[in-house]
């Protein structure tokens, strides 16, 4: 890991930027040290997701936790690939028309993703935790909902996930989310109209974890409530601290 850039925000959070075998990143610290480490997922590129990473960041430094992430393959400075952009093509369409999604769209779009995301955030998450100031346990937050599904299930780090259940989720990793074990905080917006609402119940239905919530509001796809920042912060105080 190689620190590029760093800022003291105004509360004094101390953001930094960093590359990890050339994927970018950021690292939120809190004042108060060591602290529990949250590993922010998203669905972009690092400069279009900062304002709303940045303001996740420095929500969860006020409760004394640090936070994290790095950039998905193929968004922000990554290179394209290809297929996952015809994939991206073929759900806008899908979606455009008005019809269901067809299995092979969201398995060719979300599968690739998984499987090489994964290995970048446990590598991550392996150079984050040899900081100073930075410990055990943690936590997961946000989306793509599949690439939570996926590090709750074979890494063994994490000990509980809040997950936004924004985004298709392939069949196969609905036999994943029965493995899972840890508590989860799921958050669902009732009107989001790019993603399939009985999909996201029949996930949260299939995960395994004894002890899971369910979080469902009106509106559409930004439209999450301000105050589930704040249960988000209890849920994580309660299973990390």
């Amino acid at each position: 890991m190689r620190f590029t850039s760093e800022q003291r925000l105004d509360d004094g959070v101390l953001e930094r930027g960093f590359t990890l075998d050339g994927i970018p990143g950021l690292l939120w610290t809190p004042a108060s040290a060591p602290a529990p480490l949250i590993l922010l997922g998203h669905p972009g590129g690092l400069d279009k997701m900062y304002p709303r990473l940045v303001a996740r960041a420095r929500h969860a430094a006020a409760a004394g936790f640090a936070a994290a992430t790095i950039e998905l393959p193929g968004a922000g400075e990554r290179p394209r690939s290809a297929a996952a952009e015809q994939a991206g093509a073929d759900l806008r369409r899908a979606l455009e028309a008005g019809g269901p999604v067809d299995d092979e769209i969201v398995d060719r779009l979300v599968l690739p993703l998984v499987d090489r995301s994964v290995p970048e955030w446990r590598a991550a998450l392996d150079a984050l935790l040899a900081l100073p100031g930075i410990s055990g346990p943690v936590g997961y937050a946000g989306g793509v909902i599949s690439i939570g599904i996926r590090l709750a299930v074979v890494e063994p780090r994490i000990s509980a996930a809040l997950l936004f259940a924004g985004s298709f989720v392939p069949r196969a990793l609905f036999e994943e989310a029965r493995q899972v074990t840890i508590p989860l905080l799921v958050l669902l917006q009732w009107d989001d109209q790019g993603n399939d609402r009985r999909m996201a119940l029949d996930l949260f239905d299939a995960f395994g974890s004894a002890e899971k919530t369910l979080h469902a509001n009106m509106g559409g796809h930004t439209g999450v409530p301000a105050f589930e920042g704040d249960d988000g912060n209890r849920f994580f105080v309660r299973h990390l601290k």
